[in-house]
């Protein structure tokens, strides 16, 4: 029997650092919306109803959907304005996608040059039919990086009033601190689950924390595999959240999406679905806070040892 979820569900909402953007306690990830088949009309109602649940943050990166995403959402902002100041907007930028959509690009690669960024940002704001992002990101490291060239770019950016805020995605505790020197960031979005928790144990989460800085964390279920994954490592973690979501009276993600949000990093988790009754789950994960003994259960079984 599904998990009655209360009717006044209302997502928090969270600043990432002191002086960076308030972005909802739950992310909707847009990365996957050209799978979802929606017409225009039903791209407005998914916003609205996220809106309604307080999910007011909404992730993007150029290439997603073969640089089709942005146009899709930018597609729904255009047939309705008003939506646009009632949500936060993130964007990421740095990679170059071999694609129809892009016949210039010969190879797969990064670019964190100047130019590069500023013309994905302006590209994105197109696309997102809005004068402004309120967070960007470097997508991933690139290894031809020049931390002053990304700083410039990004102090540009900001001066013209086309981004607010920048952070970057996927960078190391050592990458991070480097560029954050040059210009204040305001998160790092990394992959992290009870199937990815290098994050806290490689000094991602702790730098992140000495700084006062909330990471984003994608992919917080696995990619699904926390619900399908037929491997030993996905079958034991999902008999041990079952088992603690049986006991508390919870759906199983909402119990995955609190147990990532105790962490004292303060992650914000993504969201990667169409579906509202999905993003109302992880939602509802805002609303409790797991015993600590429940806590490293999970713990022990995402790693297939005791942790004391």
């Amino acid at each position: 029997m599904p998990h009655r979820l209360p009717a006044d569900l209302h997502c928090p909402r969270i600043k990432t650092t002191p002086n960076g953007p308030e972005l909802s306690r739950i992310v909707a990830g847009m990365w996957r919306m050209t799978e979802w088949d929606m017409t225009v009309d039903q791209r407005i109602a998914f916003i609205e109803q996220c809106l309604a649940l307080g999910v007011t943050t909404f992730d993007h990166a150029d290439i997603y959907g073969s640089y089709g995403v942005e146009g899709l959402f930018g597609e729904a902002l255009g047939r309705k304005p008003s939506l646009r100041d009632q949500m936060q907007l993130v964007s990421k930028c740095g990679i170059k996608l071999v694609t129809p959509q892009r016949p210039q690009h010969s190879i797969q690669h990064y670019d964190t040059s100047a130019s590069h960024i500023i013309a994905s940002s302006e590209e994105s704001l197109r696309q997102l039919q809005t004068d402004r992002l309120d967070l960007l990101l470097i997508h991933r490291p690139d290894p031809l990086m020049n931390f002053d060239e990304v700083a410039e770019a990004f102090s540009a950016l900001r001066k013209s009033g086309k981004v607010l805020h920048f952070g970057v995605s996927n960078f190391s505790r050592h990458q991070f601190e480097s560029l954050n020197r040059r210009i204040a960031l305001a998160t790092n979005q990394v992959e992290f689950s009870p199937l990815q928790t290098a994050p806290m144990f490689d000094e991602t989460f702790d730098g992140l924390q000495d700084l006062g800085v909330a990471p984003m964390a994608w992919s917080p279920l696995g990619g699904g595999r926390l619900f399908n994954g037929t491997d030993a490592a996905a079958e034991n973690l999902r008999l041990v959240i079952n088992g603690i979501a049986d006991e508390l009276q919870q759906p199983f993600a909402s119990v995955v999406f609190a147990w990532i949000m105790q962490s004292p990093s303060r992650p914000i988790p993504l969201t990667g679905t169409g579906r509202i009754e999905a993003i109302s789950v992880a939602v509802a994960g805002t609303r409790f806070t797991l015993d600590r003994s429940d806590w490293f259960r999970i713990l022990r079984a995402a790693r297939g040892h005791e942790v004391a």
